[in-house]
């Protein structure tokens, strides 16, 4: 039997090989995964559930533990950021990154940081709206620029937007910065606003929505005339993507691409497939990964696996009908999934399409293992780093870099 082996080094937490197995993980139950052969052992998931619903198939829920067997190493590279929200790579190997309160930082691969970049729409950074997600368009080299989504003051209360800008060539500014899209209804309140944007291999925008908490807005995750509580696929000028799946329905919106989402905060696109991938924060209970279908429900509030923070059933307490997606992967009590990216690099070919989320509750960044659309283990790094997680992003160099709400930046090699 293998050990494990983690040694603090100056800031690194180098996890090396050989190593050993601990806290119960044995070598003795394995499963092949295409051409890998990994070691499986009992769920990391050690606390009991909030709920005791019955998953909709074996691996639902608490997949396998496993454990990285390649060397890698884990280095604070900043500790200096203010609120960071989102993290992109650029084409030159920098990183660039959104800070809650309204600004843009650029760090350099060894943890350099720009100055504020400004010039960006002015934000609503109460509660969980600010500065959110940001993507860089594919043609970033020539065009420079860039895609975010932001929490916007309107008449009636906020709203999840959609901008878009230019990066200055002197990098301080954004210029000619101007909202395309608005996720109508705005509401008095500061929860919920999604908030995460990827460009598809079309080269069209997802942007994903909340439902913005209440009750009273709950609803509208099911309503196919509101952009709350939504996946939706937009040109790059805001308008709805050509053969978006609810065009034609009466009444629906033309932008919507999937439905039935509660605050969705991570968005991923597979890197052979092209698919799109989710992550969603449940209740108490019921936190979610899906892999989006077009045109398809995911069901919220008609069916989770979670429960009202109250204690109190949600709905008719069901997780499962007719017409409405199961989400690939559930956990239960929640991790707070957050920002998530696909791992597609030669460095570390254990980590081959693994997906990698960002754990803002739990403070640690998952490791999914995925084969054919289903679970088949699950590891927790960093995750006595005490951090809540908050984006992870993979750079030109083969590196994960990663942000947390305390205002670190991670490299992991």
């Amino acid at each position: 039997m293998k050990t494990l082996a983690k040694l603090l080094l100056k800031g690194s937490i180098l996890c090396s090989l050989p190593f050993t197995f601990v806290v119960g993980f044995t070598a003795c139950q394995s499963d092949n995964i295409g051409e890998d052969t990994i070691a499986l052992g009992p769920p990391v998931e050690t606390n009991p559930p909030n709920t005791d619903y019955t998953p909709a198939f074996v691996g639902q829920t608490r997949a396998p533990g496993i454990m990285t067997t390649a060397m890698y190493q884990a280095t604070v590279i900043n500790d200096e950021l203010s609120n960071p929200w989102g993290i992109a790579s650029l084409p030159d190997g920098r990183l660039l990154i959104t800070q809650k309160a309204g600004t843009l930082r650029i760090a350099t691969p060894t943890g350099e940081l720009s100055a504020p970049i400004t010039g960006l729409p002015a934000v609503n950074a109460a509660g969980q709206g600010g500065l959110l997600g940001l993507c860089i368009d594919p043609n970033f080299a020539s065009n420079r620029m860039i895609y975010w989504v932001f929490s916007e003051n309107q008449s009636g209360g906020t709203l999840t937007a959609v901008a878009k800008g230019k990066l200055s060539e002197d990098e301080s500014s954004v210029e000619d910065a101007r909202v395309i899209y608005r996720a109508t209804p705005a509401f008095a309140g500061n929860l919920h606003y999604g908030g995460r944007i990827v460009f598809d291999k079309e080269g069209y925008l997802f942007v994903s929505t909340g439902e913005r908490s209440s009750t009273v807005t709950r609803p509208q995750a099911q309503e196919v005339n509101s952009a709350l509580g939504k996946v939706l696929r937009l040109t790059t000028d805001g308008s709805a993507a050509p053969g978006n799946p609810f065009v034609g329905q009466g009444g629906a919106r033309a932008e919507l691409y999937s439905i039935g989402h509660r605050n969705p905060q991570g968005l991923a696109i597979h890197p052979q497939t092209g698919e799109l991938w989710q992550g969603e924060h449940g209740p108490r209970g019921g936190d979610e990964l899906n892999k989006i279908e077009a045109g398809a429900n995911y069901g919220w509030p008609t069916i989770t696996y979670g429960i009202e923070y109250s204690g109190a059933v949600i709905g008719d307490g069901i997780q499962q009908l007719e017409g409405m997606q199961q989400p690939v992967y559930y956990w239960d009590p929640v991790v707070s999934p957050s920002g998530m990216t696909f791992y597609h690099h030669s460095h570390l070919t254990e980590w081959s399409n693994d997906l990698f989320i960002c754990s803002l509750s739990e403070t640690h960044i998952i490791r999914l293992k995925i084969a054919n659309n289903r679970v088949v283990g699950e590891e927790r790094l960093l995750s006595g780093e005490g951090q809540r997680f908050r984006d992870i992003a993979q750079g030109t160099d083969g590196a994960l870099y990663a942000v947390t709400d305390q205002g670190r930046l991670y490299r992991i090699y």
